[in-house]
């Protein structure tokens, strides 16, 4: 059983930055990809980034050059940092963990959540 926690979320205008934090309870943290997830009101949950077991990582082409996904396995911990942010980015932001090593960016792949970290980003 593995327990998310995510922080960092808040109020940021257009162009500003934030990053998420997920820190994750157990010893296997290491051993799991790890992804960030959003959604925002009346849509469906959609994948950000993620990040497998060899520091390999992917995104989302809304995502791509502006968020950096990362991980600090001795701390436990799953990093998002979002720069140019857009009004567009406003959801609440999830991460994830799959069992897969080489886990992909759908939803279903992912076996624990956290609680959600809402971002709003004002024009």
């Amino acid at each position: 059983q593995v327990q998310l926690v995510e922080s960092g979320g808040g109020l940021v205008q257009a162009g500003g930055s934030l990053r998420l934090s997920c820190t994750a309870s157990g010893r296997t943290f290491s051993r799991y990809t790890m992804g960030w997830f959003r959604q925002a009101p009346g849509k469906e949950r959609e994948f950000v980034a993620l990040i497998w077991l060899t520091s390999y990582s992917t995104y989302a082409d809304s995502a791509k050059g502006r968020f950096t996904i990362s991980r600090d396995n001795a701390k436990n911990t799953l990093y998002l940092q979002m720069n140019s942010l857009k009004p567009e980015d406003t959801a609440v932001y999830y991460c994830a963990a799959s069992t897969y090593a080489t886990g992909s960016g759908t939803v279903s792949d992912y076996d624990y959540w956290g609680q959600g970290t809402q971002v709003t980003v004002s024009s």
